[in-house]
């Protein structure tokens, strides 16, 4: 299974892995060639469609000596080019959407017994994806969807003709899917939505997020709670209650500005300007000093004039971002902003976007510096620092979500992922922080358990712990999707 995109794709892999597993299908061993191959795709940026076809076109060689091997293009790239996919890659098997994702083992075996390429496109969602089987990708943390789909009508974004309007999960059914991966072992969930904090509008409850940020709150055993990604056009402050009075919602937010200049987010279409954005970071920083805030900005929008980039600088300047999600504005067919006027040179879009990056990163240092000499827990995750290993240390995420690589010394008991550990910070980077002092509290959790009992981990491990990846596919694996962003730039 290989994974393009936002967290929302990231949850559907889930599903799709499920629904293979369920139909009898195992999966493939680390470094062996698997029989069938998967690709859940992006269509926001332009580099989403040339990695896709890029991996196909490793694969074609693989295939052609492996009779039998089947390869799967699914999610938004395959709602958008359809027929398109087959044409460019006649080897590939199966190409399915973004609403029929339940159809995959049934296209398999229709293109295995025919003996020639199934491609499957509805235009509207056949079944919720929550009602799928599913094969998590961790023990201790997962991913709910309470919506799918998004009723804006951003001029720069394809997602809403990929997704479809917004379709929310009913309250009750959103509450017993947390509760039942509660029982599971989880100890940490992130409500997924194109359009999170929107969630409601389907049903008439404007205050249905909020409420339901506050139920979660009373869910024995599930210690934080996330969620993303929020519009700020429908960030009410009943929301901004729920999460400062419920313990277990975590100090963090990642709202997307998308630009700082009120007249671009005019021509983007985003129905909020730079005051309502700048109003609602100093309403949660009110009620949350300890929150860490994170966006997303597209540079070189088109007509965007170095005024307009100015303005920008200056949110991010005064917002003091914990970290930012940036894009250089990709022109997408079938978007109203990729026929407008002033699309602007690449050379001067990479120079504005050069600029961003630079002061995004002195801030991001800064804040972080803040931090050394603090004390935080963290929840210990799988493989989450590329140079662990050779470092002995392991990682965990704070509260407010940002990245701790902490060391074990010699002879101490190691935490498992999803155990709790009490550290101190000892040295800040822009995108990490680091626990050099030792593990100064260490809580054994259900969530360490259960990731136990998966992987086979006998109650007591020797060594730095292994960290777990996914199987090869015999092609490149793709770089790591960000942690937010996608399709989920609400």
């Amino acid at each position: 299974m290989r994974t393009y995109g936002c967290q929302m794709n990231v949850h559907d892999s889930e599903r799709l892995s499920g629904l293979l597993e369920d139909a009898g299908y195992e999966r493939a061993a680390e470094n062996s060639t698997a029989d069938v191959i998967v690709f859940n795709t992006c269509a926001v940026r332009e580099n989403a469609d040339n990695r896709l076809y890029g991996n196909l076109g490793h694969l074609r060689p693989v295939k052609d000596a492996r009779p039998g091997m089947q390869i799967a293009v699914g999610g938004c790239l395959a709602q958008k080019d359809r027929g398109e996919i087959v044409r460019r890659a006649p080897w590939v098997d199966v190409v399915f959407g973004t609403h029929n994702i339940g159809s995959l083992p049934i296209l398999l075996e229709r293109s295995r017994v025919q003996r020639e390429a199934q491609v499957e496109i509805e235009e509207s969602l056949q079944a919720f994806p929550s009602t799928l089987p599913t094969r998590r990708e961790s023990a201790y943390a997962a991913w709910v969807s309470v919506s799918v789909g998004c009723n804006n009508t951003c001029t720069f974004c394809i997602v809403p003709s990929l997704r479809g309007k917004e379709k929310d999960r009913r309250p009750g059914d959103v509450l017993a899917e947390v509760r039942a991966l509660v029982g599971e072992g989880a100890v940490e969930v992130t409500l997924l939505g194109q359009n999170v904090n929107a969630y409601g509008s389907e049903f008439g409850d404007r205050q249905a997020f909020s409420k339901l940020l506050r139920a979660c709150g009373g869910i024995e055993g599930l210690e934080r709670v996330r969620f993303t990604s929020p519009h700020p056009r429908d960030f009410t402050d009943d929301v901004i209650e729920a999460m400062a009075e419920t313990p277990n919602v975590m100090p963090q937010l990642h709202m997307p500005l998308q630009s700082g200049s009120s007249r671009v987010l005019k021509a983007m279409r985003r129905s909020y300007r730079r005051e309502r954005f700048q109003g609602i970071v100093e309403k949660v920083r009110a009620a949350m000093p300890e929150a860490a805030i994170t966006t997303d900005i597209i540079v070189g929008f088109p007509g965007e004039t170095e005024e307009d980039f100015q303005e920008t600088l200056d949110v991010v300047a005064e917002s003091r971002f914990a970290s930012a999600f940036t894009f250089q504005y990709s022109k997408r067919p079938g978007t109203p902003a990729a026929e407008m006027d002033g699309q602007l040179p690449k050379e001067v879009v990479q120079e504005r976007y050069e600029r961003l990056i630079a002061l995004q990163e002195r801030i991001s240092a800064e804040e972080n510096a803040k931090l050394v000499g603090t004390e935080t827990e963290l929840l210990v995750a799988e493989g989450e620092g590329r140079k662990d290993g050779e470092r002995r240390r392991l990682s965990g995420r704070a509260p407010d979500n940002r990245l701790v690589h902490f060391a074990v010394e010699e002879g101490a008991e190691e935490p498992r992922p999803g155990d709790m550990v009490r550290v101190g910070i000892t040295y800040a980077a822009p995108h990490h922080l680091v626990a050099d002092s030792g593990v100064r509290a260490l809580r054994r959790t259900r969530a360490g358990d259960a990731w136990a009992a998966r992987n086979g981990v006998a109650e007591k491990q020797a060594g730095p712990g292994v960290m777990l990846g996914m199987p090869s596919i015999g092609a490149p694996a793709p770089a790591p999707a960000a942690a937010a962003g996608g399709c989920c730039d609400a």
